[in-house]
């Protein structure tokens, strides 16, 4: 059994046992038995429904707390499970996809139409896409950097791709 695949049962306890385990997981989205990462993104846009009513540099600063939480947790939670990114730990889902939707919180980059729900499946699937894809540099944090680091530094670009696109995107209609 691959361990970086399938969690046993004891190692599940492990991880929801401890904060650092139930947040690196993302509050047991990571626990599904496939699409981990799509289920974490996924579980992510649930809590940024009510963080898009953040001012904008509120909403950066949860991004950058939740960025050095992550690397804490996804850290401790590695060494738990004896893997440094297992699929399971998904909080770096979280916040790649956060900084994903990025664009629909700034008014000046919608276009003239305003918010759609639309431009929240774009974007999800825009980080799903720089994600699984791993266009450099994504590919090449993803194998050099180790630890809680590795784990966050690799999503937060496929972010930062995908916010990028989802504002040309949005610029296209404006």
């Amino acid at each position: 059994m691959n361990p970086k695949k399938h969690l046993g049962t004891a190692q599940r306890r492990a991880l929801l046992a401890t904060p650092a385990g139930w947040l690196a997981c993302g509050f047991g989205s990571g626990l599904t038995p496939v699409a981990q990462g799509t289920f974490g993104s996924l579980a992510a846009l649930l809590p940024w429904l009510l963080l898009r009513e953040l001012p904008l540099l509120a909403y950066l600063l949860v991004l950058l707390i939740g960025f050095a939480v992550g690397v804490w947790a996804c850290d401790v939670a590695g060494r738990a499970l004896g893997v440094d990114d297992h699929r399971s730990l998904v909080w770096d889902e979280f916040i790649g996809q956060w900084i994903a939707l990025l664009p629909l919180l700034v008014p000046a980059l919608l276009p003239a139409s305003g918010f759609r729900w639309w431009m929240i499946f774009a974007g999800f699937v825009l980080f799903r896409l720089f994600d699984v894809w791993k266009p450099w540099p994504i590919r090449w944090m993803d194998r050099h950097l180790k630890g809680g680091m590795g784990v966050m530094v690799d999503d937060v670009v496929a972010g930062i791709f995908a916010a990028l696109a989802l504002a040309a995107g949005l610029h296209g209609l404006g």
